[in-house]
């Protein structure tokens, strides 16, 4: 029987394949599971063949490489929030980074973390450099990024007040005053969008808005990813977050009536 960190371990694991593939990655070898989470080679091989006799993976057997499989996107839809579901919000993010050729990022809040849920990746080899590091599962604490303060402004104020004065204990080093903290998340609660550091480990800065909270289950953020220039034009990026935002609230949700059959004798 497998011990509770053993469970936990292969879980991990699993989930880390399946964040692997994204616009950039469609397919995915052995070792390149192993090189980006330095996993044994072996235990990674028998994982990626048991996700594929479980139809969450398919294998190439020309060049053993994998890629997921209907159901591995299918797995949890039904109980999403309808724009999840129908694929609006995908459609979304495949809009903005057509519309503007930057990077795009849905972010989620997990605990006391901000994390990237999916991301659509730059066309600019230039900016690709500064964004690469923003893949699917990366995790930061809710104050070291603009989009944490963002996620964080959706929480009453005694309880981000709570977050916030955790983190500094847990994390050394020196902080941004309380008060100061404080009044950074009044603002992303006041306008619903930030402009500031992307974080995660890279360069970037994100200009970010939440989405409605009435369209979604628990609190999302989509935003631009890119590296500041004279090229970046950020109110014409919030303006188009927040319209695009609206045009997709907006569309009619409504179900065609479906008119029943008569069962047959």
């Amino acid at each position: 029987m497998l011990q509770g960190s053993n469970k936990a371990r292969i879980a991990r694991r699993v989930i880390e394949v399946l964040e692997f593939f994204d616009d950039r990655h469609g397919e995915a070898t052995v070792m390149d599971i192993v090189r980006r989470y330095d996993r044994p080679q072996s235990s990674t091989s028998e994982l990626l063949s048991s996700l594929v006799e479980l139809g969450i993976l398919y294998k190439d057997p020309q060049n053993r490489s994998y890629r997921p499989t209907p159901r591995a996107a299918m797995l949890g839809a039904s109980n999403q929030a309808p724009i999840v579901r129908d694929g609006r919000l995908t459609e979304l993010m495949d809009r903005l980074r057509a519309q503007t050729g930057l990077a795009v990022a849905l972010f989620g809040m997990v605990g006391v973390d901000a994390q990237i849920f999916d991301t659509r990746s730059t066309r600019d080899r230039t900016q690709d450099r500064i964004t690469q590091r923003t893949y699917n599962g990366r995790r930061e604490r809710l104050t070291h990024s603009a989009v944490g303060r963002l996620l964080l402004s959706t929480l009453s104020r005694t309880r981000r007040e709570g977050i916030v004065r955790r983190l500094n204990a847990d994390v050394p080093g020196e902080h941004m005053p309380l008060a100061d903290m404080l009044a950074l998340i009044d603002t992303c609660e006041r306008q619903g969008t930030t402009v500031g550091e992307a974080g995660f480990g890279c360069r970037a800065q994100v200009c970010a808005a939440l989405l409605p909270a009435y369209v979604v289950d628990e609190p999302l953020v989509i935003g631009f990813v890119y590296e500041p220039s004279n090229r970046i034009d950020v109110e014409s990026l919030a303006r188009i977050l927040t319209s695009s935002l609206a045009q997709m609230v907006e569309r009619d949700d409504a179900v065609l009536p479906v008119k029943p059959l008569i069962a047959a004798a």
